[in-house]
């Protein structure tokens, strides 16, 4: 249990240390960069992004088999799967090269209307380094996989931290000296390379792993792509909603409207993952507790308990990016991208609801029953991206955003809430009683304060920073007495204390 807390502890200072070098790096590197520059970078990595879906959801299929294998003490057949996938791995690492060097050989094509020569030459240069960084780490991954499966949370965030750290470091002096988008792509893909041993290492020498090649085993691969095959669907969906836009919008508009839309999904990734980092360390917990047929009641606590604890960051951050949004992109990335802020309204609201319900999917994994929920949401992301592309002719980036907004109200929201409670037996009802009792706080703290600084100018820093104040001085207080139940203020209190106490 040690490992789950300090994992998610650890989880959220990552998230917070991404959060604040994003926050800081991102305006140095917009104006270092360039609007062109950026925009080519976005839609590189956009581009580069549908590769990874060939990981087949094979990632979560490792933790989860070697969670249980674990658990009933198969030592032996755990080694044997590691040498099937490690198989497996490699292959979809040459196909990735493959179908990456067609994707490169027709950049002029997919992009040669609105992008110049030079920018058409850059992006192949880097969609070129992309896919070696992809072949490399297809393999490689499996090691990550073995990490989180054994539960040693602590050494894996360690490595993400000292991996942003650095990464970060280089690329502020390499932006400095005058390189740019391509010198971005060396640089990630270097520490990328660094950690996939460093992840190597430590399962060989630490963990004791052992890879055994004892024959590639068809019934077992039969069912573990039984499990993987809907989370690989759920990797399509995902990739439509969040990569399809920077590249509608390359065929549409060009570079600058990529950049803008760029912004806001990099904004959007930030606030997701201040709710992922707390369900993404259940998946081995939540398969020992099916495993050992833990009632659906007890699942259903787990959920409502969890979700109420996503909910009381959720709702801060998206209370104060609606009042401080707008100016907070203008301040931050600059005028030109104000129209950052529409996108990420469209998305950050019907996102929340997903997000403080994401132990949901780990309880599908856990559960092998992802088939209703991934096909659901390849066709709703398939109806985003038929609406994308008209929307984006009418509306550019806003219409995008549009489009996957809709999807998401329609399948991650409506249909998704009936299926979790009628057919995986949560108790949704209960659930939304009581974030609906949560949100009281945050939706008359917000109205108050809208009102209160509706006259006021908030386009200096210095202004802005004390509207902030102001908004946390009046919430804060108000969700932990009103919102927030006792024990979700011992999580709090608890590391408070434990930290006076050893700093007195």
């Amino acid at each position: 249990m040690s490992q789950l807390k300090a994992g998610a502890v650890l989880s959220y200072v990552v998230l917070g240390l991404n959060s604040f070098v994003g926050l800081l790096y991102t305006p140095y590197m917009l104006r270092m960069m360039g609007n062109s520059e950026f925009g080519l970078f976005s839609l590189a990595s956009s581009v580069v992004a549908y590769l990874t879906i060939l990981d087949l959801g094979f990632g979560n299929a490792i933790i989860r088999y070697t969670a249980k294998f674990r658990a009933e003490g198969q030592t032996k057949k755990q080694s044997e799967m590691f040498g099937m996938f490690l198989i497996i791995y490699s292959f979809l690492s040459v196909v990735a090269v493959v179908i990456g060097l067609i994707l490169w050989s027709n950049t002029t094509i997919f992009f040669g209307k609105t992008m110049t020569a030079t920018e058409l030459d850059r992006t192949r240069i880097m969609l070129l380094l992309m896919i070696f960084n992809l072949a490399i780490t297809f393999p490689f991954s499996i090691f990550q996989s073995i990490i989180v499966a054994y539960e040693d949370f602590i050494f894996q965030k360690i490595i993400v931290l000292l991996r942003i750290l650095l990464n970060t470091g280089v690329m502020v002096v390499l932006l400095y000296y005058g390189y740019r988008a391509v010198a971005m792509v060396v640089t990630m893909t270097v520490f990328n390379i660094f950690t996939l041993f460093i992840n190597y290492f430590y399962c060989k020498r630490k963990l004791r792993i052992k890879i055994i090649f004892g024959g590639f085993k068809w019934d077992f691969f039969k069912e573990i792509f039984s499990y993987s095959f809907y989370i690989f669907l759920n990797a399509v969906m995902d990739r439509i909603y969040w990569n399809t836009g920077q590249f509608v919008l390359g065929t549409i508009s060009g570079t600058m409207a990529i950049a803008i839309y760029g912004v806001a999904i990099q904004l959007q990734q930030i606030y997701m993952n201040f709710s992922t980092a707390i369900s993404g360390v259940f998946l081995p917990k939540v398969t020992a507790m099916i495993a050992n047929q833990k009632k659906d009641q007890e699942i259903s606590d787990l959920f409502i308990r969890t979700g109420r604890i996503q909910y009381c960051v959720m709702a801060f951050i998206l209370s104060g990016f609606i009042l401080f949004g707008k100016q907070f992109i203008v301040l931050w990335a600059g005028k030109e991208y104000a129209n950052a802020y529409s996108i990420c309204l469209l998305f950050f609201v019907p996102l929340t609801v997903p997000l403080i319900q994401n132990l949901g999917i780990i309880i599908l994994q856990a559960r092998n029953q992802l088939k209703f929920r991934s096909v659901l949401y390849v066709i709703i992301a398939l109806c985003s991206l038929a609406l994308q592309v008209p929307l984006a002719q009418h509306y550019g980036e806003v219409g995008c955003a549009a489009a996957t907004a809709f999807a998401l109200t329609l399948g991650q929201i409506l249909i998704m809430n009936i299926y979790y409670h009628f057919s995986q037996g949560l108790n949704i009802l209960l659930f939304w009683r009581e974030i609906g009792k949560m949100s009281i706080v945050p939706v008359g703290i917000s109205i108050l304060v809208f009102f209160s600084l509706g006259e006021i100018s908030l386009n200096t820093p210095l202004t802005f920073l004390s509207g902030i104040v102001f908004f946390s001085i009046l919430y804060l207080p108000a969700f932990w007495f009103l919102s927030m139940n006792e024990f979700e203020r011992e999580l709090i209190r608890k590391p408070l204390k434990k930290i006076i106490k050893k700093t007195i």
